[in-house]
């Protein structure tokens, strides 16, 4: 009975011998079938991610595949190696002998003689000879694909959130206060740009608006007004909701977000009362005005306008009377930087009179500033008739 189990053995470990030498020997010249499933995959991996960028694989199914695998195999039994681990590692896990076999690797023989190590099971040749070229294309199409996806990134957008709201009583009035944060999209300001708005500069606004671009604002919808319940939360709470939707579909619009009357809706005001402030000498509350001017300008993207211009020179003004020198003078590089083609600009000649002396309060370099007064001197300007940068905010009017 041993004999004819043996006997048994023999055969069939002899027929598996077979095999394995016919499959070496035309395993070159045939390709494994899975591998076109690959290339299939990975050619038709950007329409199945649609934009969104996923590492999810061929590679990492098989991990799965592989967990699964594991999971039937004996409890307190190694999962079985692949490829050349295995024949290291089988060399002390040899079966019988086969007449005419290869020897086993560690030298161990079975009862029958040496014993040939375990052929390496299908999915361990496919892996060989498909996962290195195929995981490398996979690898190169995911990075292409991630550099396509942060070069066209959503654009960031301007955002209004009515933060608060107070009920105003005035001598002769009483009114609601919004108070409206401009926000970009995926950024945090610790000092966000704000402005605080009631009813009546809504209306204006969209009267204002609707007289010049009525077929642009006929879709745009406006909280009417009411005689009555105007205080309660309510109320309140929906004009809050209604403004912001206002304000957002107005910025959509580009001829309306670049409008004189868009743009100073938001500044103006902070504009006009720095100017007072400043002309009074009362510095610090005009320094934080002009600083807010400044936000809301850079919010709404305007930092090349002469109102700008006058914002960086209401700042440069207030940091030298409050001997913040440092400040002032780079308000004045950042204005003459906006004035690096402009040579008649009328606040040119006293921004740069303005950075030479603070320059040299400072300890920086001057020359440029001191070529391009020469160059304006020669050109006819009468540089000693040229008000300051005071006087300029002084006598620009601001309607």
């Amino acid at each position: 009975m041993a004999a004819r189990i043996l006997h048994r053995l023999r055969h069939a470990l002899g027929a598996e011998g077979s095999r394995e030498e016919r499959a070496r020997d035309g395993g070159e010249a045939e390709d494994c079938p899975e591998s076109s499933e690959l290339e299939d995959d990975t050619e038709g991996l950007s329409t199945r991610l649609s934009g969104t960028l996923s590492f999810a694989s061929h590679e990492d199914g098989d991990g799965d595949e592989d967990e699964e695998d594991g999971a039937g195999e004996e409890p307190g039994e190694p999962p079985e190696p692949t490829g050349e681990a295995a024949g290291a590692e089988n060399g002390g896990r040899c079966r019988d002998a086969v007449p005419g076999a290869r020897p086993c690797p560690a030298g161990r023989t079975g009862p029958g003689g040496p014993v040939p190590p375990l052929s390496p099971s299908p999915r361990a040749e496919w892996d060989a000879a498909a996962k290195p070229p195929g995981g490398s294309l996979l690898t190169r199409q995911l990075q292409e694909l991630w550099r396509k996806s942060r070069s066209s990134l959503a654009p960031q957008r301007l955002l209004f959130e009515v933060t608060s709201a107070s009920v105003v009583s005035e001598r002769s009035s009483k009114y609601v206060l919004y108070t409206i944060y401009l926000i970009r999209s995926g950024q945090f300001d610790k000092a966000p740009a704000t402005i605080a708005r009631r009813y009546s500069d809504f209306e204006q606004l969209n009267r204002r608006l609707r007289s010049r671009f009525g077929c642009d604002m006929a879709g745009i919808a406006f909280p009417r007004k009411r005689l009555r319940r105007n205080f309660t939360a309510e109320t309140i709470a929906k004009r809050s909701r209604a403004f912001e939707q206002f304000l957002s579909h107005l910025h959509s619009i580009a001829e309306i977000r670049r409008s004189p009357e868009f743009l100073e809706f938001f500044f103006l005001q902070d504009l006009r009362a720095a100017q007072r402030l400043t002309c009074t000498g009362m510095y610090r509350e005009a320094l934080a005005t002009w600083a807010n001017a400044c936000r809301l300008q850079e919010q709404l993207g305007v930092c090349g306008s002469g109102r700008f211009l006058l914002t960086l020179a209401g700042l440069a003004v207030c940091h030298q009377e409050l001997d913040q020198l440092g400040e002032a003078h780079g308000c004045c590089e950042q204005a003459l930087q906006l004035l690096e083609a402009q040579d008649s600009h009328p606040l040119l000649g006293p921004f740069l009179q303005a950075h030479v002396h603070l320059a040299w309060k400072v300890g920086k370099d001057k020359r440029r500033s001191e070529a391009r007064l020469q160059d304006l001197q020669e050109a006819g300007l009468p540089l000693q008739q040229q008000p300051s940068l005071k006087e300029c905010l002084i006598k620009e009017p601001l309607e």
